[in-house]
């Protein structure tokens, strides 16, 4: 069984400045999306920091013996909060920056993926689209309380509040997922220019109907009729 991966990412409509990064380096079994935020450039930094932490760590440790990627995961969080923390407490300019990540590292039979802040992981199988990833966000968090239903969310504000980025505070928590990968299901992951836009069965006739590069195209054409109110990434991974 092998494995193909397809990526892009669009500034959108109404954003200056795309402060989303993504990674896909299919040698180490490396996908990565992460959502940028902070003033000026801030989010473009944070960002940037996330990816090349996530593979730089990658390549160091992807070949030990008895590697334990899930805890290898958590050293990546663990680093690029480190990294941004201390690179916005050096330029006060980019104080308060941080970032959404979400990743998955293919290896051996398993995906393995880490997620914070309200970047997704998705598992496209058997003609239907699962979230594997959770939100970390207000509504999200609300919505687990009991305290909103679903179909309050579109009235209410705040919708894109999240409460654990990468880069904000001190210390951080990833939540860490392991799925077989098995033929024919294949795995996205993208910001929430696409998921904050795009309702998951529209993005689930998308996998249906199409397959490789065009799943990411027509995702980022969807968001982008939508509203395109947000920077889109997406990364479609397949197994063939």
């Amino acid at each position: 069984m092998g494995i193909q991966a397809f990526g892009a990412t669009d500034v959108g409509l109404r954003r200056k400045s795309n402060q989303d990064s993504i990674l896909i380096d299919k040698d180490l079994g490396l996908y990565v999306v992460a959502d940028g935020m902070g003033g000026h450039s801030g989010g473009e930094v944070a960002s940037a920091i996330a990816v090349e932490c996530a593979q730089a760590l990658v390549a160091k440790f992807i070949n030990t013996p008895n590697l334990d990627c899930s805890e290898l995961i958590k050293k990546i969080f663990i680093a690029a909060n480190a990294a941004i923390y201390k690179k916005a407490e050096e330029q006060p300019e980019l104080k308060g920056m941080g970032t959404t990540m979400v990743l998955g590292i293919s290896k051996g039979s398993n995906m393995y993926i880490g997620n914070v802040g309200d970047s997704r992981a998705y598992l496209f199988s058997r003609d239907s689209l699962w979230k594997i990833t959770e939100d970390h966000s207000l509504i999200n968090e609300q919505l687990r309380a009991g305290m909103i239903n679903e179909s309050e969310i579109e009235h209410l504000s705040g919708k894109n509040v999240i409460t654990r980025s990468v880069g904000f505070e001190r210390t951080l928590r990833a939540d860490v997922f392991v799925r077989e990968i098995k033929p024919n299901e294949n795995f996205l992951f993208c910001s929430d220019g696409l998921c904050g836009l795009v309702e998951d069965k529209a993005v689930q006739d998308i996998c249906n109907a199409y397959s490789g590069y065009d799943v990411v195209e027509k995702s980022i054409e969807l968001a982008k009729k939508a509203g395109g109110d947000d920077n889109i990434s997406v990364i479609y991974v397949e197994s063939i």
